[in-house]
């Protein structure tokens, strides 16, 4: 039978946050993993010294996130948090402050400029065949192309991610969705922006570029095409 080690009993005037942080220094401390079960409520307000009460507050907040369910017969036992379902219930655009929208709206640049050794490394011919379907039909439906269409970035920068073969990239990239259209639909593009290097790389010289270059001269590209949006960042326009 598996030992645990002994939980110390918390002061009665702990707070229910106290008692969260206790029962995760357990899970912890007795190395359980999921699938393993916890001690009874009642067992653990006599061993920390406070009310089923407080207990129960505290499991409910580890059972929230996903960290413990009930099962039928076995009790509270511990599970694989999803994280990026705990995630998507903070990312409402209009609850967050203006500061922590332009903190994700910077990762979601960086995550496009980290991802192209993944993208050449896993890229397959299906996926470019994919990939040119959707900058045939943005040249298809475009009539100024130096202009960011949000549907069309969504689109052509989502199958990127999907070539990427990192499942949990993807589904970060899914939850930015709703703050990167926040900031996009705020703050419109210059219809008369002036590229660096005088010219507006689209999505079809991207992925020409997925066809023959290299990862380095991919983020090259990508990092011109994004160039408004860095501006946006570093010139503090956002």
């Amino acid at each position: 039978m598996k030992k645990f080690t002994k939980i110390e009993p918390i002061e009665t005037s702990s707070l229910v946050d106290k008692v969260e942080v206790r029962l995760l220094e357990y899970i912890k401390e007795n190395k359980l993993k999921a699938g393993d079960s916890i001690p009874k409520e009642l067992d653990f307000a006599q061993s920390l010294g406070v009310s089923r009460t407080v207990v129960r507050e505290a499991l409910l907040r580890l059972r929230t996130i996903g960290i413990i369910e009930s099962k039928k017969h076995r009790g509270m036992i511990l599970t694989n948090p999803d994280i990026m379902n705990n995630f998507q219930r903070m990312l409402d655009p209009t609850l967050l402050a203006t500061a922590t929208l332009k903190n994700l709206f910077e990762l979601r640049l960086i995550m496009e400029m980290g991802m192209a050794e993944f993208i050449f490394e896993h890229k397959t011919e299906k996926d470019m065949i994919e990939l040119e379907e959707i900058v045939i039909l943005e040249e298809e439906t475009s009539f100024n192309k130096a202009v960011f269409s949000l549907d069309r970035e969504i689109a052509f920068h989502g199958k990127l991610y999907e070539m990427s073969n990192n499942d949990t990239l993807r589904k970060f990239q899914n939850l930015l969705l709703p703050v990167f259209e926040y900031v996009h639909l705020n703050h419109s593009m210059l219809k008369n922006y002036e590229y660096s290097s005088g010219q507006f790389v689209t999505h079809r010289m991207l992925m020409d570029n997925l066809k023959v270059g290299t990862p380095e001269t991919f983020r090259t590209a990508m990092r011109r095409h994004l160039e408004p949006h860095f501006d946006r960042i570093f010139k503090k326009i956002i």
